[in-house]
């Protein structure tokens, strides 16, 4: 995968996510500050709008050029979050891409300082982490991890239902948090679903 890849991906979530923000934003608005969609429409956009600058770099180079401009596009909370967790991916080192996610998200979780079940973005990306290396230590197949990635982000979205906020603007709300799904978890879940699907229909390759 490389920066036109990379951007041509970035163009389809963008896409998707303007079909999901209102439902996105109603989570928001009834556990949150009401600013999360506007925040990541905008942050997303900005990467959108710097395509060219995308052409002709690498994995590492793409990934660090996303995360400055998540950095300073959205803001709140996930700006930062989701900065970290593309900083860590574009990290030299790791051998596979599943690595490269596994020290992003370990990046999120020093950043926020959270942990799964406190209803955050962990929720989702956390499981689909550890699914994601361990399909891959069993050899199995692109389409079979995309799958199973896409069910284990909607799985985990959906699971913060249940959950009382621990962390963030939800974590004042206490007990009266449960019943609704975590915004950030759902944009993750959202996202990566998005990418999963873009890589699914053959045209970009991993």
């Amino acid at each position: 995968m490389n920066g036109d890849q990379i951007i041509a991906i970035c163009q389809m979530v963008l896409k998707q996510y303007e079909k999901k923000a209102d439902a996105i934003e109603a989570l928001d608005r009834a556990i949150g500050d009401g600013d999360h969609v506007i925040n990541m429409k905008r942050g997303m956009a900005k990467i959108v709008e710097m395509e060219t600058s995308f052409a002709g770099l690498n994995l590492e180079e793409g990934f660090k050029k996303i995360a400055l401009a998540l950095l300073s596009g959205i803001g709140g909370a996930s700006g930062p979050l989701f900065a970290s967790l593309f900083m860590g991916m574009a990290k030299p080192g790791p051998d596979t891409f599943a690595q490269r996610f596994a020290t992003g998200v370990a990046d999120v979780q020093k950043r926020g300082k959270a942990r799964e079940g406190e209803k955050t973005m962990l929720d989702v990306l956390i499981p689909v982490s550890s699914v994601f290396t361990a399909l891959e230590a069993q050899g199995a197949t692109i389409g079979q991890i995309l799958k199973t990635l896409k069910e284990t982000a909607q799985k985990g979205a959906e699971n913060t239902r249940n959950m009382e906020a621990r962390k963030g603007r939800a974590s004042f709300l206490g007990e009266r948090s449960i019943g609704t799904v975590d915004p950030g978890a759902r944009s993750c879940e959202v996202i990566i679903s998005t990418i999963c699907d873009c890589l699914s229909d053959g045209e970009i390759k991993i």
